[in-house]
């Protein structure tokens, strides 16, 4: 079962996805960017070089989530596999920085991954109050400094993309307690 976890930055994705694992110790955990090798050199790129043109920004996470899908997400598809983001955070990001039409970044989102998309979508929302105080606490990387309404913005348009794709999700607030969100989480994932 390939499970991904979505949502803007701040929001609990990589503190639940490592509590789930424990969960299932036979669990592949990756990332995107930065589960290849290629993607860790595209993270660095993007996230921490920044000042690239936003098309070039796209096509380079494109370019991830082509070699992502290939080398790692198509030969574990027979296991669970758990993804800290996904071509849904892609499309949002795009869509809300350079305007480029959904159903566009979506064409080209299948492309990438050859149309694998995961079975599951775990996505966390959050709001603005909780999110401008998480954001104050550390350091932001490229896409951050771009704001909150443009976070807020991103948030909206992943709700938008999960609710019309027509893959199972499940929206978590991100406020709720930790202990909690990881039962909620792993109810989800038990029920078939």
């Amino acid at each position: 079962m390939y499970i991904v976890f979505e949502g803007i930055d701040t929001v609990g994705k990589s503190t639940q996805i490592e509590r789930i694992a424990k969960n299932f110790p036979d669990a592949i955990v990756t990332k995107e960017p930065g589960g290849t090798p290629l993607g860790k050199k595209i993270r660095k790129i993007v996230l921490d070089e920044g000042g690239i043109q936003p098309r070039s920004e796209i096509l380079l996470f494109l370019a991830d989530r082509a070699e992502h899908t290939e080398s790692l997400i198509r030969p574990n598809l027979d296991k669970m596999i758990l993804s800290d983001r996904s071509f849904i955070s892609g499309i949002a990001y795009a869509h809300v920085h350079e305007k480029i039409e959904i159903e566009k970044l979506l064409e080209l989102n299948r492309f990438a991954t050859d149309s694998i998309f995961p079975d599951r979508i775990v996505l966390f929302t959050i709001d603005e109050t909780t999110l401008k105080s998480r954001l104050g606490s550390k350091t932001s990387d490229a896409i951050e400094v771009r704001g909150i309404d443009y976070m807020m913005q991103v948030q909206q348009t992943m709700i938008d993309i999960v609710d019309s794709l027509g893959i199972d999700h499940i929206k978590i607030d991100a406020k709720l307690p930790i202990d909690e969100i990881t039962q909620k989480i792993i109810n989800y994932i038990k029920q078939g």
